[in-house]
């Protein structure tokens, strides 16, 4: 078995008492940005974890792509792994990592579907190509070669040439997380890590540090 001696020790100043307010939607957009700001890549990426229909728990990275009515929104194509583990389990997890500022966040929530005029709304935003390719692949289902998969795309690129705008499909669309529990972690000397864990409670939250 291969063993890491190697440990990075974290000198961040940490979360005293009250450093991230009552509201963990707020503290969680004021950590992308700090994400943002340092560079790191794909500030916005998650880690998305289900319970698939046959027991296993299954997480890929998705995008979060912004906060509508106190929920996190996501967008994929609702017949891929994903969506329908989904469809069997709504409970869900999330875990953001930004390493380089030794953070993470933890979330656990329940899903429902996007309205679909927000998931048209962002469908419009997508690039032709992604667009087009969400036409094209059958998400999560195998394909004999990657040949294939690009004489699909091009299929799909006639099917609408000409065609603008090009509509969404009607597997593919949003997801909203409605989250339950927050746990912020923030990397501290000796591994005394700060640990902040958000819990709704009615029309708040309420919070409570945990050790390391």
């Amino acid at each position: 078995m291969s063993s890491f001696t190697e440990h990075v020790q974290y000198d961040e100043e940490g979360l005293p008492d009250g450093a991230l307010g009552p509201d963990p939607l707020v503290a969680l957009q004021a950590w992308l940005a700090d994400a943002e700001a340092a560079g790191l890549p794909d500030p916005n990426a998650m880690v998305v974890g289900t319970v698939e229909p046959d027991g296993r728990p299954s997480s890929r990275t998705v995008l979060w792509k912004g906060i509508t009515g106190g929920a996190l929104a996501f967008f994929t194509n609702r017949q891929s792994h994903k969506g329908l583990a989904l469809a069997h389990e709504a409970r869900v997890s999330l875990l953001f990592p930004w390493y380089g500022l030794h953070r993470q966040v933890r979330v656990e929530g329940t899903t429902t579907f996007a309205p679909d005029d927000a998931s048209d709304a962002y469908w419009a935003t997508r690039p032709r190509g992604s667009q087009i390719g969400a036409w094209a692949s059958a998400q999560s289902q195998p394909i004999a070669t990657r040949s294939d998969l690009d004489a699909r795309d091009a299929e799909a690129a006639a099917r609408f040439e000409g065609v603008d705008p090009i509509p969404r499909p009607p597997h593919w669309g949003g997801y909203l997380v409605t989250p339950a529990r927050f746990e912020f972690w923030q990397g501290r000397v000796s591994r005394l890590h700060d640990r902040l864990h958000y819990e709704r409670a009615g029309d708040g939250w309420n919070v409570t540090r945990l050790q390391p």
